[in-house]
């Protein structure tokens, strides 16, 4: 075995990012909110010794959201059902700090760390849809950089709320009538610019400190985040060469913070195409692009752009100029995507079907999907892989037929580890910040 071993989540989706993917014959139809078909994923995940399982999630939808938005499981109690069916697997899932209080997040995912015996993430995000802001009465939707503002309060309050009971805390002793140690209880009293949270938090530390943080945000504020903060990072790109940029400076980053390269991970999403020869995975997926239709792809495309509607633009001229329009949604995704038309003379068809149904580099035999997670992961690209099924039965594959490779190359376990999703991904259990700072006094 190699040291340095590649890490591995999947991305559990119900229906789909396709937006016609609920229309294959092997994809069940209420799959989004069907609770059988996530506890099949999850299981197989964990036999393919997944480091995690992810759960995305938004908070705005219309007429014309991919068919999974529209009708899916909120995933903190998705996640307290897939504690019941998994036992090693980190459990990870998208919760906003633009739209959600400080308290009720750390309360809800020390809750799901304790479920699961310490294997929760919470992926910080802050809500690209401007439509979100409707659903919450709270004015207008915050701007890209304000966004990013409150959320680095929002989680620097959480992370304190986390710290609230030392680690033996509670002494429960029933002869002494005891119950704890009133000396390693710790009230935060944070009053800031947008939060003001007095604390303690009603729910102890885990075994594994508190739920790792993942950050999902590939803009300089969102790679900013990250450095300071997070302990990975979700992340896209198309390219080796993007990918290994992108990694570099997230590390570098987090370096003048003061931070350890191997503090933070990185994990790119990709979509990996598995068939037991290249005709086959070909196969697969044509199956699913040629179910979308054009007039969806546009709907697709217009989502990350504030829902804008391109069907008033000629199909096959250039991708029109649109400005600024598009930064303050999915900003890193919208920047990519304008920059690829223009470099490329892409038309608005070409953009629409590309950005509806990507087609990834990771497309074809395990034995080339293979090699190149091994190129990515050995030539500094990746840590690891968030693995998203964009074919029917593609997790499936992905574990039955890629996985062993891995093992075989030495670079992926064949056992877990540890017994904590910080274990499994070779991070540091956090010290509680009131030790850290009673023994930074004992040491003046």
């Amino acid at each position: 075995m190699s040291k340095r071993q590649l890490k591995l989540g999947a991305n559990l989706n119900g229906v789909g990012n396709s937006i016609s993917f609920w229309r294959h014959p092997e994809v069940p139809t209420d799959a989004s909110v069907n609770l059988a078909f996530y506890k099949e994923q999850a299981r197989k995940a964990e036999q393919g010794k997944f480091d995690l399982l992810f759960i995305a999630d938004g908070l705005f939808i219309n007429e014309k959201s991919n068919p999974h938005f529209l009708n899916r499981f909120e995933p903190l109690t998705l996640l307290s059902a897939l504690s019941e069916a998994t036992t090693h697997i980190g459990l990870v899932a998208t919760l906003s700090t633009s739209y959600s209080e400080p308290f009720t997040v750390a309360r809800q995912f020390a809750s799901i760390d304790h479920l699961s015996g310490g294997r929760a993430g919470w992926n910080v995000v802050t809500s690209p849809l401007e439509g979100s802001a409707l659903n919450f009465g709270k004015g207008d939707h915050p701007h890209h950089s304000l966004r990013y503002e409150i959320a680095e309060e929002h989680l620097e309050v959480v992370k304190g709320l986390w710290d609230s009971w030392e680690d033996d805390a509670f002494v429960r002793d029933k002869a002494s009538g005891v119950f704890f140690d009133s000396a390693k209880l710790h009230t935060l009293h944070h009053k800031g610019k947008h939060f003001a949270v007095q604390g303690p938090l009603n729910v102890a530390r885990s075994k594994q400190g508190y739920p790792v943080v993942f950050q999902a945000g590939s803009s300089d504020s969102g790679k900013d985040l990250a450095a300071r903060s997070a302990d990975a990072v979700y992340t896209g790109h198309e390219t080796f060469e993007q990918a290994r940029a992108f990694y570099q400076d997230v590390k570098s980053r987090a370096a003048a913070y003061g931070r350890q390269a191997d503090e933070i991970l990185i994990f790119p999403g990709i979509g990996p195409v598995v068939g037991r020869t290249e005709a086959e995975a070909e196969r697969k997926y044509q199956e699913i692009a040629e179910l979308v239709t054009i007039e969806q792809a546009l709907n697709y495309l217009g989502r990350y752009f504030e829902h804008y509607d391109f069907s008033q633009h000629a199909l096959d001229e250039l991708f029109p100029e649109l400005g600024d329009f598009g930064s303050n949604s999915f900003r890193s995704t919208t920047d990519r995507i304008k920059q690829e038309a223009r470099e490329q003379g892409l038309t608005l068809r070409q953009i629409a079907l590309r950005a509806s149904t990507p087609r990834s580099n990771f497309i074809g035999t395990p034995e080339k999907v293979a090699d190149l997670i091994q190129h990515w992961f050995e030539g500094g690209a990746a840590d690891g892989f968030n693995i998203r099924t964009v074919v029917p039965n593609g997790l499936a594959d992905f574990v039955d037929l890629v996985v062993p490779l891995l093992q075989e190359r030495g670079i992926f376990r064949k056992e877990y580890e540890k017994d904590t999703l910080r274990g499994n991904l070779g991070l540091d259990v956090p010290v509680n910040r009131y030790i850290q700072h009673s023994e930074a006094v004992r040491g003046s």
